[in-house]
């Protein structure tokens, strides 16, 4: 007899029971495209040697099910086959009791539990136990799941996975991962477990890198690539220039972000309040499910009032909220009884809720994954909600601007300050990006009749723009920069970069050889892992001479990389290369000037720096120049 899902409201519950669970087999599995090749990915890692691996895949992209298919890939280890069980990790309840329904309908035959709190207290021998990493930081918990008779671990929002907590119950079940006491000593194990991470967004700003947990990121897609392809519904964006001043909210040291009640202080008032109100009637009444992310419980309350003045339906959920409650409202706002919920810190991950028709940030944030996070609850596709898109609505601070803010237009590279966004499109927002790098493109100097050719050994040299090889203007009209020695880099407007270099050969004697090597993943999310962020570098063409191989990668960036009007943005003339160097660039540039000039003429210098010098030199630095 097939034991049925119990009901979550017992309080009776020993084991959470799903074996059997009464639905379609596991082999009735369609995935999309992007999920198999993920999961390939995954399975080459592992056949690799690559044991902690890392899956970036976007809100809406079907990760449970990604890597609960894993799974049943992953077989026991040949030396160890009674290793059967696998250990699920979240961060909350909703989590927990969502993975475990998944498991339950995609492998009806795999006995599944869950540990959690004092509600759910799992045996340590199902197939599949989906836990809270809070529940197995209790060292009684934890003891319960035995290392050697695991077979793997998954991380759900692994981003969170390098962070103390995270790393004493992940130490348990594999020694190369640091326990944060010093003390610790680890369980002999038979064999190595396989822990896979799974997040949206792999970074984090409190400087703990990933790469002490991860050894790779083996899969990435960004939601962006997902929109596109129609895997995630299209979006419509507005943001409002509010007169919001930050300059005096304070910073948490630790995440990065604003102190929510440092940031409550600017936020949570009666005009911010009615213009968030307003702006929603005026652009998003007709929305059936809005989802409003506030600053703290006290905004919760205070929005929530403000919203029911103007005689709207809204209700909030907020940490104090009881579990029961909680499932009941979310339950009602799917079912589309109300169009607006509140929350604060709440609903940020791991909410499943397609029929959000409508985001609206009201809070300003100073971390992208944050932002990610909120305005891809809506990104989901609904079909039986007749969702044919989600408008996404930010408040963006335009009085004496905190750099860092994250909002709709910094996510496209584009500046709050000079750009209005409304009823913008994801196609719209990255040609007005890429019209801003395409201005005043026009190259009108005069090809030389003549050539010098000069070696510029100092890397922050700034004749010529700072490109190290003034000579190579004569042969293209993109921002070629020399790094000494006869190497030659273009970089590609963040998809890589090429490289052209000599090469000597007995038998082909003296040419150039092309190679490109594209991006892999965003750098953020490199530096968390403190890992390159690129491919490996790939062969284009040999050129007789220098000449021929610059003009021919000039076509292969322009046929292959940058297509259409991003060429443009590779320019010596762009216009962006003109605009004054940014903080950050003068910042990396400072510090690797140690010589060539007295620190006053190095101040003078840097001031005066333009981004395209900027990025010649940083270019310069990267490849090597400063070392050759």
């Amino acid at each position: 007899m097939q034991c049925l899902l119990r009901p979550f409201i017992s309080h009776t519950i020993k084991a959470f029971c799903l074996a059997r669970y009464s639905t379609a087999p596991s082999h009735s599995i369609v995935l999309r495209p992007y999920q198999e090749q993920c999961l390939d990915a995954c399975t080459d890692a592992l056949e690799n040697g690559f044991t902690r691996i890392g899956v970036s895949l976007p809100t809406g992209s079907g990760k449970t099910t990604v890597f609960i298919s894993l799974l049943s890939r992953i077989s026991p280890p040949a030396a160890n086959p009674t290793a059967t069980s696998s250990l699920i990790v979240v961060n909350s309840v909703e989590l927990a009791r969502q993975s475990a329904e998944q498991v339950a309908r995609l492998f009806p035959d795999w006995t599944v539990e869950i540990e959690q709190g004092t509600k759910y207290k799992a045996s340590g021998a199902a197939d599949v136990t989906v836990a809270t990493y809070q529940t197995l930081l209790s060292n009684n918990r934890l003891a319960k799941f035995d290392p050697n008779t695991t077979k793997a671990i998954i991380v759900d929002e692994a981003h969170h996975a390098a962070a103390p907590s995270y790393r004493k119950l992940l130490s348990y079940f594999d020694s190369s991962i640091q326990h944060p006491d010093v003390n610790f000593i680890p369980p002999v194990l038979n064999h190595k477990i396989p822990i896979i991470g799974f997040s949206a967004t792999f970074s984090r700003h409190d400087g703990l890198a990933l790469g002490s947990v991860f050894e790779r990121i083996v899969y990435h897609r960004d939601f962006l690539n997902m929109i596109k392809d129609q895997w995630l519904c299209n979006v419509c964006f507005t943001s409002v220039q509010a007169n919001i001043n930050l300059k005096s909210v304070t910073v948490n040291s630790r995440t990065g972000d604003f102190n929510p009640s440092s940031l409550a202080q600017v936020i949570n008032t009666d005009t911010i309040n009615n213009l968030v109100v307003r702006t929603w009637l005026d652009r998003a009444s007709e929305r059936k499910s809005t989802l409003v992310f506030c600053v703290n419980v006290s905004h919760v309350l205070n929005l929530t009032r403000t919203f029911r003045k103007y005689g709207i339906d809204a209700r909030y959920v907020y940490s104090g909220t009881p579990a029961f409650e909680r499932k009941a409202l979310v339950a009602a706002f799917k079912a589309g009884e109300f169009p607006v919920l509140l929350n604060c810190a709440i609903l940020t991950e791991g909410a499943d809720i397609p029929n959000i028709d409508c985001v609206v940030v009201a809070r300003p944030t100073r971390s992208r994954n944050i932002f990610a996070q909120m305005i891809g609850r809506g990104m989901r596709l609904s079909p039986v909600t007749d969702k044919t898109d989600c408008r996404i609505i930010d408040f963006v601070d335009s009085v004496n601007r905190v750099v860092g803010v994250v909002s709709t237009p910094t996510l496209f590279g584009l500046d709050p300050g000079e750009i209005s966004i409304d009823d913008e499109t994801l196609e719209s927002l990255e040609k007005r990006a890429q019209e801003l790098i395409s201005l005043d493109t026009q190259d009108d100097v005069p090809a030389p009749t003549t050539v010098t050719y000069t070696d510029y050994d100092n890397p922050f040299s700034l004749v010529e723009g700072s490109s190290g090889a003034p000579h190579i203007s004569a042969m293209s009209k993109n921002a070629w920069v020399g790094c000494g020695k006869d190497i030659y880099v273009l970089e590609c407007l963040g998809k890589g970069f090429v490289r052209v270099e000599p090469v000597k050969d007995e038998n082909a004697g003296h040419h150039y050889q092309g190679y490109y090597t594209p991006v892999a993943i965003d750098r953020l999310t490199a530096a968390a892992f403190k890992m390159s962020p690129y491919f490996r570098s790939r062969p284009i063409l040999t050129g007789a001479n220098l000449s021929d191989a610059i003009r021919g990668c000039d076509t292969y960036v322009q046929a292959k990389v940058a297509r259409g009007t991003m060429a443009l943005g590779l320019l010596r003339s762009a216009k962006w290369r003109k605009q004054p160097a940014t903080d950050s660039q003068k910042e990396l540039i400072s510090k690797r000037w140690t010589k060539h000039s007295s620190d006053e003429e190095k101040k003078i210098k840097i001031k005066s720096l333009t981004k395209g010098q900027a990025a010649n030199i940083l270019t310069r630095l990267k490849h090597g120049a400063q070392v050759r």
